[in-house]
């Protein structure tokens, strides 16, 4: 049997009953997280062009775009759903793929209800799918697909999106492989594009793609049922000639994505490159009591390949703001935190951030490498370790070394803090009471017991 018939095999006969015991609690911190980073996505730079395509589209439907009180078809709301989850750069990080899968699964997932009810149980289900399969062709295809300049969130999450509808909707094994065979020609997402607000269009069209892929094979649209394995096919052009798709076949369930690695869950609203220099930042300023008059110099280590994606050393938008380093540490320097204020066009164009970048020495170096025989396998953000180093004007220094960045899954957020996020994200979206924000937050974290996702999804609405 091929690899795509076998992912479709996989979906069909996999289910709640086979996946580990911290499951659903894993997939729920992560399910509420998402839906968190769609509110924040409607005060975004990328809210009003979306805005505006939406009305000149001048087109119907009954799928509601959350935090905007409008609605589309189910696919336009996918696409604008998908595309507010990214927009901030604050929604969730698989490094294994690596990409955001997410707010492409939970768009695609809810633009799909037409509706229909869904419990809460078969809405965690079809997204650990999702997950499960997303991650796995990540594995698969190796890290060199994202190194070649493909951004995964567009170009491997849309393979979650089609995994998690086809499990909640039941489709059949022959009906699952036309759905990759169409989606496959529909994948699409370059770095390139990162720092302007096409990044975050990648989720958006990749939650709009895994719909209309779903709805063509259920209507009996044909495309190849091998695609994943054959010449020509998504591996074979989209890989190296590393890229295997029978390690993602064999991987499936071997062990589950959600609870090995896990999923990171954001703390700070950037790029996850950044994560744990920022961490190092604030906890040495906490520890010496400094601020950004008392520093004489910072040095930042990163590992090779951690800057990859940091594109920006001297940031003139909020959007630029969140693949830089410098103004990263800048800002963690000058505030000793971080909000979604912190990336936004005002913040980083302040003469106070300017002034301490020539203070500032962030650069990549060997010996952040560490001995991980996965290192090249691993993303910007999770490989090797990173080192900050702070000398103070009046003769002080410290250091600390930072491998894992909080809200990866060694280092969780808790319910309390997660709870936070969500509160902010949703004053990002002024339809949004505070009291229907706590309420929904109250029936995601009981996610596995609600009658109707729409439940959730109508307060947020």
């Amino acid at each position: 049997m091929g690899a795509t018939a076998t992912i479709a095999e996989f979906i069909v006969n996999t289910g709640t009953a086979d996946f580990p015991e911290d499951s659903d609690g894993k997939a729920i911190k992560v399910i509420a997280d998402t839906f968190a980073v769609i509110l924040a996505g409607v005060g975004s730079e990328v809210a009003e062009p979306l805005q505006r395509y939406l009305e000149s589209a001048r087109e119907s439907g009954a799928s509601p775009i959350l935090g905007t009180g409008r609605t589309a078809s189910p696919e336009t709301a996918a696409l604008i759903n998908g595309t507010y989850g990214h927009s901030l750069d604050y929604d969730d990080v698989l490094s294994m793929m690596p990409a955001h899968p997410s707010a492409v699964i939970l768009s695609a997932l809810l633009a799909s209800l037409n509706g229909k009810p869904v419990s809460g149980k078969a809405f965690i289900e079809a997204y650990i799918i999702g997950v499960e399969v997303g991650g796995k062709i990540g594995l698969g295809m190796t890290n060199e697909h994202y190194q070649r300049g493909f951004h995964a969130t567009g170009t491997l999450a849309l393979f979650s999106g089609v995994a998690a509808l086809a499990k909640l909707h039941r489709l059949d094994a022959p009906a699952i492989q036309q759905a990759f065979g169409i989606a496959a020609s529909m994948s699409s997402g370059l770095r390139r594009n990162f720092g302007t607000m096409t990044k975050p269009l990648h989720s958006g069209l990749a939650a709009r793609s895994a719909l209309t892929a779903v709805r063509l094979a259920m209507s009996g649209f044909t495309a190849a049922p091998d695609i994943m394995e054959a010449k020509a096919g998504f591996y074979s052009t989209y890989g190296t000639a590393e890229s295997d798709p029978e390690v993602t076949a064999r991987g499936l369930g071997k062990p589950f994505v959600i609870s090995n690695p896990g999923i990171a869950v954001k703390k700070f609203p950037c790029c996850y490159a950044t994560h744990r220099a920022i961490d190092g930042v604030l906890t040495l300023r906490e520890r010496l009591g400094f601020d950004a008059a008392a520093i004489d110099k910072v040095i930042c280590r990163m590992p090779p390949g951690g800057m990859h994606v940091l594109t920006y050393p001297r940031p003139v938008t909020g959007l630029e703001g969140k693949f830089s380093l410098p103004y990263s540490i800048a800002a963690g320097v000058l505030d000793g935190k971080f909000s979604l204020w912190s990336f936004s066009d005002e913040a980083v164009r302040r003469p106070e951030i300017a002034a301490l970048y020539e203070r500032i020495d962030a650069h990549e170096t060997e010996s952040s490498r560490g001995d991980d025989p996965l290192f090249d396998k691993r993303s910007s953000g999770s490989r090797g370790f990173v080192e900050v180093e702070v000398w103070l004007k009046d003769g002080r220094k410290d250091q600390i070394r930072v491998d894992v960045p909080p809200g990866s899954p060694s280092r969780e957020l808790t319910w309390d803090e997660l709870r936070e996020k969500f509160m902010d994200c949703a004053q990002q979206a002024p339809r949004i009471t505070t009291a229907d924000a706590a309420a929904a937050f109250s029936s995601i974290r009981a996610l596995g017991k609600v009658d109707d996702i729409r439940t959730i999804s109508n307060r947020l609405h």
